[in-house]
């Protein structure tokens, strides 16, 4: 476990951490699995890479948790119960589909808004939940709010329709229950490295636990004070989590920031001190060097 503050260049880190072991270890590329949230950043990723060992390694699967999972339904489409030619649908066809399910029930669409179904539907795919967890109270919106999520379900199976949060919701069912699949996924990737930890959410946490298995090594960078997207599923827990799963696991802290001035991150740390729940990392500048902000 890497904690890099801001600025620390947790990314040349991970980037630095595969060129050696492909050159200094002698370690396949096939063998190695980088995750990151953006495609600019895997792509960038994997430019500095091959930039290092001055050699193109096709072989890695470095990408986004959507990308690298959605690869795996590509080639195991038929142990996932998907059709061969399946579709991912962006968040506004998905709406689209939302409102002709909504439509079918004979529902009002200024009551049931096809925006907050597909939020509900989305954060219960995110949390791992094939049926809507509705609570025991059972009131009448969650109720709904659960059918209309197996009527929409429903119709991406009929028509082959996978939406971005069932990538890898659906991912994990296929690793979740095809052991050998399983075992040759972690035979595979020796080595996985996950960038931006602090962003992960539920089901990617559960689908790096199956990936890397009980003797798997994986690496992981990240900030719990970085993280801003609770809104839509991210869970900076999952950095505590990271450590009581993997207690043997070191622990190494990236404090030194060479983005920000002295007085930029002391207004940053008077205010994450507040925070009783962070993990504690210490900011500090490049003393030797007081530029401005700009990186």
């Amino acid at each position: 476990l890497v904690l890099a503050g801001a600025g620390s260049g947790k990314t040349r880190v991970l980037v630095h951490r595969i060129a050696w072991l492909i050159r200094a270890k002698n370690i396949s590329a096939h063998s190695i699995l980088a995750v990151t949230f953006t495609n600019k950043a895997a792509s960038e990723m994997k430019g500095r890479i091959e930039a290092i060992l001055e050699q193109p390694i096709p072989e890695m699967w470095c990408g986004t948790f959507h990308g690298i999972f959605h690869k795996m339904l590509k080639i195991h489409w038929q142990d996932a119960n998907l059709i061969k030619d399946f579709s991912v649908i962006d968040s506004e066809d998905q709406i689209r589909v939302l409102k002709r399910v909504i439509q079918g029930m004979n529902l009002d669409l200024e009551t049931w808004q096809p925006k907050d179904t597909q939020w509900f539907i989305n954060k219960q795919k995110e949390e791992g939940h094939r049926k809507a967890k509705i609570s025991s109270n059972n009131s009448y919106l969650e109720e709904k709010m659960a059918e209309i999520y197996e009527s929409y379900q429903a119709v991406c199976e009929a028509e082959g329709l996978v939406d971005f949060a069932e990538i890898l919701l659906r991912s994990y069912e296929l690793l979740n229950n095809n052991e050998g699949l399983r075992d040759h996924y972690q035979r595979r990737f020796e080595y996985v490295l996950v960038d931006e930890f602090q962003d992960t959410n539920e089901i990617q946490y559960l689908l790096l636990r199956q990936i890397v298995g009980p003797d798997g090594c994986i690496m992981v960078v990240g900030d719990d004070d970085q993280s801003i997207y609770s809104w839509r599923g991210a869970k900076s827990g999952n950095i505590k989590r990271y450590t009581k799963d993997f207690p043997k696991a070191d622990v190494i802290k990236l404090e030194q920031n060479y983005r920000s001035t002295k007085n930029i991150l002391s207004a940053a740390n008077s205010v994450i001190k507040n925070n009783p729940s962070r993990i504690c990392l210490l900011y500090t500048s490049d003393a030797a060097d007081e530029r401005s902000s700009v990186d």
